[in-house]
């Protein structure tokens, strides 16, 4: 089995409603977002995914993310934009791009920062 990963990062800010701490203030993160892949099998030339197809998949989600607040952009706008709220709607909005593909979207990870964050997998 051959897991293939890609990281790319956006800055953002959000609230937490009904958090009932400092994290229902709007404040910043740069988010890392790794996306895996898994894969039985490579092609002729040795690659089980592109990295350039999936880097461009998710670039086109995060270019409306990055620099926004995140409270204003569906789905957050009726959910909050928290870091497992995050993980599955990326990972939702990917999984529609790799159909018919290979591969299979094994996780979404999003950090809020180095020390902390959320791994999700169906």
């Amino acid at each position: 089995m051959y897991e293939v990963f890609v990281e790319q990062f956006f800055e953002a800010a959000h609230f937490l409603k009904g958090y009932q701490g400092k994290c229902e203030n709007v404040h910043g993160h740069r988010y890392s977002v790794v996306v895996r892949l898994k894969s039985e099998k490579i092609n002729e030339i040795g690659l089980a995914y592109d990295f350039t197809d999936i880097k461009q998949h998710l670039r086109a989600i995060l270019v409306s993310y990055d620099h926004a607040l995140l409270n204003d952009l569906p789905p957050f706008d009726k959910i909050n934009p928290s870091a497992e709220n995050i993980a599955s709607t990326l990972y939702n909005q990917l999984k529609d791009k790799i159909t018919g593909t290979a591969v299979v979207l094994s996780a979404v990870e999003v950090r809020e920062n180095p020390y902390q964050g959320v791994v999700y997998t169906p």
